[in-house]
């Protein structure tokens, strides 16, 4: 997904671009359970990771967007959500670090909020 299609979703429909956004949590909680289980730095661990950093990084650009109308608590919490997301990876990514449990609670968490 394209940082401007998501952009165009998610301004013109609203309910959709809320079932785009559950899908590629989805995705992304089942990349990093597989991932999870691979040895450090394979291609799976990579994936999944690279996906996670790239869906919190059009989140937090929407997030940031003065057009987004979540309240301003909601948009900060989410945002530090995502940061924490991206720092995680990182770590992950240079081999310092393995929290894919951490990873995967909190975007469970985040994840079932879509659905409310």
């Amino acid at each position: 997904m394209q940082a401007e299609t998501y952009v165009l979703v998610r301004q013109t429909a609203p309910a959709f671009a809320r079932e785009q956004e559950a899908e590629a949590f989805d995705v992304g909680i089942q990349l990093m359970e597989e991932a999870r289980r691979a040895p450090p730095k394979s291609a799976k661990v990579v994936e999944a990771a690279r996906h996670m950093q790239q869906l919190w990084s059009y989140l937090i650009k929407d997030l940031s967007h003065p057009t987004n109308e979540l309240s301003t608590d909601l948009k900060a919490n989410l945002i530090s959500i995502g940061l924490w997301v991206m720092k995680e990876t990182d770590k992950i990514l240079a081999g310092t670090s393995d929290n894919w449990a951490g990873l995967i609670d909190i975007n469970r968490t985040v994840r079932k909020g879509l659905s409310s």
